[in-house]
């Protein structure tokens, strides 16, 4: 195995598939843990589905799906976390979701009947598919440089994140612009979602952003030894799923999911003999 490891690690693709898998498994544990406690769980199953509608516009109109897709997710991420409008909650997480992959595969069956690949082209997209393992240079530089801005935003408004994570009135109160770092949450969420299609897929995205913090949770009780070990959690996942992928042909996202839910089931079971709070 480790010879086979050796030899596939003399290949590009693998070290770009590793590369992208650590920063978007990363910036999802760091977004997931917020999300988490903020009780925005379901918010990457809307943006996901909102996002496979705005991709597959893009490939009927022959576009860069990025250019399309992040513009797209992003107003939908602000639609969402700043609550505007009547609609909100899970009913408008509900309506955006189903509503935008019913009109992405209405789009996709319309003007691409005659493909083929129609099928293929739907599972590549709703539960990722080899195209982590097909990256180019200047797809990894892209993903390199979100996921940097990504870190760097939680890194420098730490802070303040934690105050509108826990209390959002109380930082009100003290003078924090809570709906400014609300809005930037979304965007930052955004972010993440479109990085990780390309990993998991529109379906299993919520693993990736919930799983590491709901085991983190399981270990740690402080805010910053949740963020770490959800971010080591994360990463050791997608690399044990992406190696796994490469070596026994499953699928990458799947797989990634897989080895998160194993170690999700791990930590439940430390957690109940450590006498803590039933799964």
């Amino acid at each position: 195995m480790l010879e086979k490891l050796q030899m596939y690690f003399a290949y590009d693709f693998v070290k770009f598939a590793l590369i992208v898998g650590v920063l978007v498994a990363l910036c999802a544990a760091l977004l997931g843990v917020t999300l988490v406690l903020k009780r925005y769980s379901m918010i990457g199953d809307g943006l996901s589905h909102m996002a496979f509608g705005a991709m597959t516009v893009a490939m009927l109109f022959s576009i860069a799906p990025i250019y399309l897709t992040l513009p797209v997710t992003i107003l939908s991420a602000v639609l969402l976390l700043r609550g505007g409008g009547k609609l909100k909650g899970d009913a408008a997480v509900a309506m955006l979701s189903v509503s935008s992959l019913a009109m992405g595969y209405l789009l996709l069956n319309i003007f691409k009947s005659g493909s083929a690949n129609l099928s293929g082209d739907v599972c590549s997209i709703l539960f990722g598919s080899t195209s982590i393992l097909t990256l180019k240079k200047s797809d990894v530089v892209l993903c390199a440089v979100l996921a940097a801005i990504v870190i760097f935003v939680f890194v420098f408004f730490y802070n303040k994140i934690f105050a509108v994570t826990f209390d959002e009135s109380f930082a009100r109160a003290t003078g924090t612009q809570s709906s400014l770092y609300n809005l930037l949450l979304a965007v930052i969420t955004a972010v993440v979602i479109v990085l990780s299609m390309n990993l998991v897929g529109a379906l299993l995205i919520s693993a990736l952003i919930v799983f590491p913090a709901l085991c983190a949770m399981r270990l740690f009780k402080s805010f910053r030894g949740v963020i770490i070990s959800a971010a080591v959690i994360s990463v050791c996942c997608a690399l044990a799923g992406i190696l796994i992928s490469i070596l026994y042909g499953t699928p990458v996202g799947s797989t990634i999911v897989a080895a998160d839910l194993a170690v999700f089931l791990v930590c439940v079971i430390i957690d109940l003999c450590k006498g803590g709070r039933k799964a």
